[in-house]
This record gives C-alpha cells, structure tokens and sequence, in this order.
C-alpha cells in the first residue's frame, strides 16, 4: 500500500447519516456533576446586641477601620464614631479604652481631614468621662499629644495645639502631672537649640533661640502667638491649682466652681456654777483644716506613679525659667515699640504687637507667682531679682507706660465708647498690659533694696496715682488689677508719706458717687485689707495710726445707717469692717457708732431689722463694743425685741449681750465704768418681757368688747389673744395697772418670775393683787379653748407656769382662792370654776397647798353649789364633789343638802 493511501486513512472524514446518533468518542470528559442546596437559618437578620450607626456598624467595626490605609475610611470611621456615641453614649464606658487609643493615635494623621474629625469627637468625649475614668489612659493621650506638638509637620502642630486646649479646659490635673514633658515640647514650638559651636560663640547663658516659620500659611509672630497663648493657659492652670486663692485674669474665662464660703462657727455659752465642764480641744476643728506637714499627697486622679521627668519641682522651675524668659525678651525686643514704629513716639505699640507683648508679660507674672508659691527651702527672690532686674529695667521700664497707637482711619470709624471702654482700643486694654509690667517688676524689690529701685519704683508709683485719680472710668477688672500693684506697692513701702498718698487716691476713688455696686465692694474690701496691715505694723513699730484710714472708718457707721436695706452685700462688708475695727478699740470708729447707734438700731427702719440673719447676728454683737447705752438706744432695741422682724434667737442673744454690759454681770468694775445705768437696764427688760409698747397697750384698753379678747366676770383682768406666731416669738425671747394683758405677756411674766425669784425676797401686796388674777384668767382661758388649733399649742407653756408660780408662791394660791368672786360669775362660767378646783385638787404639786386652805375651797364650792340653778345633777359637779371628799375628808360641807345628793 503506497504511503498517499495510508495518510488518506488517518484523516478519513466520518460521514453522519441523517437519523443516526453521532457515536461518542473514545477519550470523552464527562463534565456532570452533582450539588446540594446550603441553608443559613437567620441570614439577613439584625445583631440587636450591639448598636449600630445609620451604615449598620458598630463600634468594633468602626474601631477597627482607624486602622485603614485609607484616609478617607479613618475619617469616615470618625464620623461614625461620633454619631453611634452621641446616639448611644451608655457604651462610652465599655470600651473606653479602646475608644482613647485609637482616637490618640490620630493625632499624628498626615491627613489634616482625619485630624479635624479626631478633634471633633474628643471635644464631645471630654466633658462625658470623667478625671478618674481617664486617667489611667492619659500617660497614653499625653504621650501622642506630645508627640504631635513636636512633630516636623505645621498643620499636626496647629491641630494639637486645639487638644491641648480641649485638655487643658477638662482636666487641667492630669495635664499638669505631665508638666515637665509638655513645657519641653512648648520651648520645642517656638525654638531650637543651638549647636555646640554656635553656643560657645555667642557667649551666652541660654542655649535656646527663637525659630523662625518657614511655613507660608502663617508667620513667626502669629505662630508664637499662638504657642503663647495656649503656654500662659497651661502656667495659669498650674498656678490655680498650686494655689485656689489665685483669681483669674484677663486671659482665662471666669471659673464656675466659686470656692466654698467660710461660715462662721455660733457658739452658745452656758453658765456652769454646779458642776466642772471638761471640753476636749482638737486641732484642726474648724470649718476648713489647714494641715501643716512636710508631705504632699497625690493627686486623687493620678493613679499612676510619678517620676521626676514628670512632676514640676522648684529645681525644673528655676530651669524652665532660665530657658524660657530670654526667649520672651528675644519676642519682646522683636515687637518692641522702638523697632516696629519710628515716626511716632516710642511709647505707642500697634495692635499687632500688643497681644504678643500682653502674652509675655502674663507668662513671666505666672512664673513669679509659681516662685513664690514653690519657694521651698531654696529662695528665688534674690535668684530672680540678681538675674532678670538688669535685663527688665532696660528692655520693659525704659518705655514704660505703654500705649496703643490709632491712625487716622481709626480715629474716623471710632465710635463713642461706654465708661467700660475708654482704656480699650481696638479690643487692646494697655492699661492691663502696663499693670502686668508692674506686677513683674515690684516683686523684684524690697524694703532693703528701695533706695537703690527708687528711680522705677517712682515711675510705677507714679503711674499707679494717676490712674487710681481716673478710677471712676475704670471698669472691674481693670480695677482690680490696680488695686493689687498698689496692695503690693503698700506691702514694700514704710515711708509713711509715700504709703499715705496711694491710700488717699484710693479713698477719693472711694468718695465717688454713682459707684457700681462691685466697684465700691472691691474698694472697701481693699481698704480693710489695708487697715489691717497697718494696724499690724503700727502694733509692730509703735506708730499712731493712718490719718485717712482712721477718717474712713469712722464714717462707715453712719454709710451703713444711709445704706439701709438697699444693698444687703455691701452692708455685710461694713458690718464686718465696723467689726472688726471695733474688736481693736479703734477710738473714732467707737465714737461714730456711739453718735450713729440709734440710727442703726432703729426697730422700724435701721438696718438691724432690714438686713438677713447673718448681718442682724453681727449688729447684735456689735452691742458688746459700743462705750455706752443711752435710754433712747435701750428703747429702740427693746421695740426690736419684741417685733417679729428679729428672730427669737437673736432677741435672746440681744437680752444676753445687755446683760453681759451690765453692772449684774459679776464683772468687778467701777460704778462710773458701767455702760448703762440699773434703772435703764430694769427697764429695758420689763419692756421686754412685756412685748408690747406703751401705745400698743393703750389700745388694747379699748379693745375689751372684741373677739380678740378673753374675759370673766371673776377677774377683774383680760387675755388679749395674740395669734400664734407673735405668741411664739414672744415667749421665746422672754421665758402692771393693766387690764388688758396679751396672753404671750401674761406667760412671760409667770415665767421670769418663776426662774428669777428668789426665797429671801418678799413680794410686794400689789403683786399679790395682780398674780393671782393673771393665773385665774390663764387658767379660764385655757379651760375654755377647746380645739382650737390656733391657741392649741398655747396650752401646755401657759399651764406649767401657772402650777410652777403656784407651788413656788403658796400665798398666790391663796389669794387667788380667796378673791374669787363667784356670785358675779354667770352659769356659763360655773363649771369652768368647778373644772378649775378638780384640777387643782388633782395635781401633786398642789395638794399640799389646796390642803392648807382647805377651808377657801370648801367656800368656793359652796357658793358654786348655792348659785347653781338646774336642779339636775351634772357630771362636772360630781366630779368636783368626789375629789373634794378624796382628798379633803377631813373637811364636811356646811349645807345639809350637799352629803343628800351625793
């Protein structure tokens, strides 16, 4: 066979027939398979366990994606952070941690989108956790703030520069415990070190200078600025709270935590003639301990431990100090008036520098402040003063005062401006720029360095007069401010002429009229706090007294009688100056009060009755220091006694300080020192116990035929019926030809009797003429009050002291017995009669007594028998007559018809 015939073979074309199958290969795939459905139960339904945001994430999801590559997954993640946790802020505290981490860890973002979106929510997380939530994760937080305000991009330092703020705002505490670190990274914001090289040839002590931006986005100045601000907030919150007493500034908002207030302990003397009384004295007792030990305790939110490259000591001060201020007087001398302005005077500053030179001015006052509140066994005024007194006259005093300069587009634009605002241009306050100067510079003297700082110390004295002479324009703050350089102007000076001129600016300020009510409350605080200190010096060196202080506070007695009740605060601050002046026995303010005393203590419009509790207490006291009690006064404070418009307490506290002044207080004094006289004092206490004025009771004379009044036909005596709460008021305080007596005065003089009377005394006929008809109308008053409640708790005072004077006063019993007239009694008043001997039958106290006048008792029930015209037995008779045979057996009744019927 040729070979064309076997190829023809090989590659012989099938032919299919129609109809037939195409038969299969011989080295066919079977490609068929087999499957099984897969059934998830439950797919699409929701986890209700953990809470979603609007994308159905939740908070592990979202934790999870701050780790992404993507930045716009991370500030994505953010967002939705902040919606799921203001949504559901319950799961803050769960995941707390992981929450503080993650969010930490973009501080550093390069992304400036995801930065802004991580300040966003922890400025909403910040005010939700608490210090001690997050302290334990703070040295994390701290970590990667630091980190980014030493980081080599500008926008991550700008952006931390808004957490610090956040932080600083929060938890000043935590941040502070990390202060060694953080004022580092500040001196690593505006500056750099100097290499070796350039350190030797400069030939300086600093090895820090003053970095330049190179950023276009924003300059040197404003950069330093900003780093200034926020380093001067971080100074003050240290500050504060090294010290609670320091107050904020200019700069720093107003705290809404006010401290607490200091109350004054009211202690109460008893007298202990009987028996000795031990009292344990224990330190520390008062409303606020100070505790005195070498000691610091932690923090109560630092629960980590601390290390010396964290805490503040004085050794890290002196040497943040020495870093830090020649680089301020580097921005100083950059803005300095004489470099940035030449064709004006070199006084002026422009607005752009002011804010840069306030800012280094308030930072150098918080280190002096933190000098002197660290200053420890190692002294820094004489360090401070050896190094910066040089430097500070020549760079700050030697254009001192400074100005804001204004152009001519300014002047025209400018408005008229409100008393507040006559020291601020543009928003610029020079006046506190040059008053922080001068609280730098003052601490740098002292009393054995004056004549050497005479030349500058003349000049701020200077300055300070002058705007002391424009005080009514000032406004609080400014004030306030000038008050304390003067205070510290004071506190170095001894030269009496220099120290009388600054007081006397002050006290003319003082004088103005249309004062506001805090200014003339600053200026009065700030001439006690003066008069103190030179009643401390004049005790130490033995000088007379101040002149203008002594004309000032011997005219605040008769400004607290002007005063009345229309400012109770400003009020408060004089009686407590009044006070205090008076314990020192300061001669003209005690002859001013003397002069003014019936003006103050007038019952109807003086302030011991206008004014709150607290001042009342204070005037009361007052009493005590006065030299003399005059008859008017005495009157005028026993009509205050007596009205309700001073508490019980203090009207008993009123009775005790008189009684203390007086000649029956065993105090061994001469006749002629005595402060009032015995017959003025008796009648003051009468006057008083009575409760009512003279007027007041001769109106009640006319008053018998009215509701208001309690009468019988037995006593020739009425109850004139207060109500309740002038009855409680009277009988507090206290425990005549009348015959009108109010119920309260009637009690009140039971009850001086039973505890002043004493059994040497004998009692006068007219007393036994007007006791016994007080107990009987008592008594017929009390028997037929009933249920009323409105005399209801009258009852039991009223009765204890009628059965306490008639057991004390036998012969009071018995002339009451014998002057009851009981055939001018009518039927209605009978059984009040018999209901009255029942009681006194029964009483233990008086059986003794009823006994012995057995024979009076027996008459008055025979004439209530003989003028009783029911015939039928009534039960107050039977109850009469079966105590009379109880305990008066011995007695038989006269009548026949008596022993019939019983």
């Amino acid at each position: 066979m040729s070979s064309k015939r076997k190829r023809q073979e090989d590659f012989q074309k099938v032919k299919l027939k129609v109809g037939r199958k195409k038969p299969r290969a011989d080295q066919i795939t079977d490609t068929t398979f087999k499957s099984k459905f897969i059934h998830l139960s439950k797919q699409l339904k929701e986890d209700q366990s953990s809470p979603t945001n609007e994308r159905k994430l939740n908070i592990t999801d979202l934790l999870s994606q701050m780790h992404h590559y993507n930045a716009g997954v991370k500030h994505s993640a953010l967002v939705g952070l902040k919606e799921l946790l203001s949504t559901y802020p319950s799961i803050i505290e769960s995941h707390i941690s992981s929450i503080i981490s993650e969010v930490a860890a973009v501080f550093t973002d390069k992304d400036s989108a995801v930065r802004v979106a991580a300040v966003s929510l922890l400025q909403y997380l910040v005010p939700i956790i608490p210090p001690e939530k997050i302290a334990p994760f703070f040295p994390l937080v701290s970590a990667h703030l630091s980190s980014a305000m030493t980081h080599i991009i500008m926008g991550i330092q700008q952006d931390s520069l808004r957490i610090l703020d956040i932080l600083l705002e929060e938890y000043p505490e935590l941040l502070i415990d990390r202060s060694n670190m953080l004022l580092h990274n500040f001196l690593e914001l505006i500056s750099h070190q100097k290499t070796s090289k350039e350190f030797k040839s400069a030939n300086q002590k600093s090895s820090w200078t003053l970095a330049v931006s190179v950023d276009q986005k924003i300059i040197s100045q404003n950069w330093r600025l900003n780093v200034l601000i926020r380093l001067k907030k971080f100074l003050h919150a240290f500050a504060r709270q090294a010290s609670k007493s320091i107050p904020d500034d200019e700069f720093t908002e107003t705290s809404n935590k006010s401290l607490p207030k200091r109350k004054s302990q009211d202690l109460t003397w008893i007298k202990q003639t009987s028996c000795k009384q031990f009292i344990n004295l224990y330190e520390h007792c008062g409303s606020q301990h100070t505790i005195d030990s070498s000691f610091q305790l932690r923090s109560f939110v630092m629960t980590t431990a601390k290390s010396d490259e964290c805490t503040f000591s004085t050794r890290n001060l002196k040497a943040f100090t020495e870093t830090i201020i020649p680089l301020l007087i580097e921005c100083w001398i950059e803005e300095s008036p004489s470099t940035v302005i030449e064709d004006i005077s070199k006084h002026f500053l422009c607005p752009s520098s002011h804010h840069l030179l306030q800012q280094v001015l308030s930072i150098i006052s918080l280190l002096w402040k933190l000098c002197e509140l660290q200053d420890g066994p190692q002294k820094l005024d004489g360090w401070l003063r050896r190094t910066y007194l040089a430097d500070f006259k020549h760079h700050f005093m030697r254009q001192f005062p400074y100005s804001v300069h204004e152009n001519a587009k300014q002047k025209k634009n400018k408005k008229k401006s409100n008393r507040d605002s006559i020291y601020l241009q543009n928003g610029l306050d020079h006046l506190l720029l040059n008053l922080t100067l001068c609280d730098i510079m003052i601490p740098l003297a002292s009393s054995p360095t004056l004549p050497e700082d005479s030349e500058w110390l003349a000049v701020i004295r200077m300055f300070v007069s002058e705007k002391l002479n424009q005080g009514y324009q000032l406004n609080c703050k400014q004030l306030k401010r000038l008050l304390d350089v003067t205070n510290k102007l004071l506190n170095i000076q001894r030269n009496r002429v220099a120290t009388e001129k600054l007081i006397h600016s002050v006290y003319v300020l003082y004088q103005q009229r249309e004062l506001q009510l805090s200014v003339r409350s600053m200026l009065l605080k700030f001439l006690k706090k003066v008069y103190l200190k030179e009643e401390e010096v004049c005790h130490k060196l033995g000088r007379s007294r101040s002149n203008i202080l002594s004309r000032w506070i011997s005219g605040l007695p008769q400004q607290l009688a002007n005063l009345g009740s229309r400012s109770p605060q400003l009020s408060a601050i004089i009686i407590d100056t009044i006070y205090t002046a008076a314990t020192r026995s300061h001669i003209e303010l005690l002859q001013s009060l003397q002069t003014t005393a019936c003006q103050i203590y007038d019952p109807k419009e003086g302030p011991v009755v206008l004014l709150p509790p607290e001042s009342q207490q204070q005037l009361v006291q007052l009493l005590y220091f006065l030299p003399y009690m005059s008859s008017d006064l005495l009157i005028r404070l026993s009509k205050c006694c007596i009205t309700e418009r001073l508490s019980p307490n203090l009207g008993s506290m009123l009775i005790g300080v008189l009684h203390a002044r007086s000649s029956f207080a065993s105090w061994s004094c001469l006749a002629q020192d005595c402060t009032m006289s015995n017959q003025d004092y008796f009648s003051f206490l009468f006057s008083s116990l009575i409760g009512f004025s003279a007027e007041r009771l001769s109106w009640m004379q006319g008053t018998k035929h009215t509701t208001r009044v309690s009468k019988t036909q037995v006593s020739p005596l009425c109850l004139y019926l207060t109500d309740q709460q002038q009855f409680a008021h009277h009988w507090m305080i206290t425990k005549g030809e009348l015959t009108v007596l109010p119920d309260s005065t009637a009690g009140s003089i039971l009850y001086a009797i039973n505890t002043l009377f004493d059994q040497s005394c004998v009692p006068s006929e007219r007393l036994y003429t007007f006791l016994p008809s007080c107990c009987y109308s008592i008594f017929s008053f009390l028997l037929t009050v009933g249920k009323d409640f409105e005399h209801l708790p009258k009852r039991d005072p009223l009765w204890a002291a009628c059965i306490s004077l008639l057991s004390l006063l036998p012969n009071v019993l018995k002339f009451m017995l014998k002057n009851l007239q009981v055939s001018r009694a009518c039927q209605e008043e009978l059984p009040v009669i018999a209901q009255l001997l029942r009681l006194l039958l029964q009483n233990p106290q008086l059986r003794s007594h009823m006994m012995t006048n057995a024979f009076l008792v027996q008459q008055t029930l025979q004439d209530v028998m003989n003028l009783k015209c029911c015939e039928i037995q009534e039960q107050w008779l039977t109850d009469l007559q079966y105590c009379f045979n109880a305990y008066l057996p011995k007695q038989p009744l006269e009548s026949p018809s008596f022993s019939a019927v019983y």
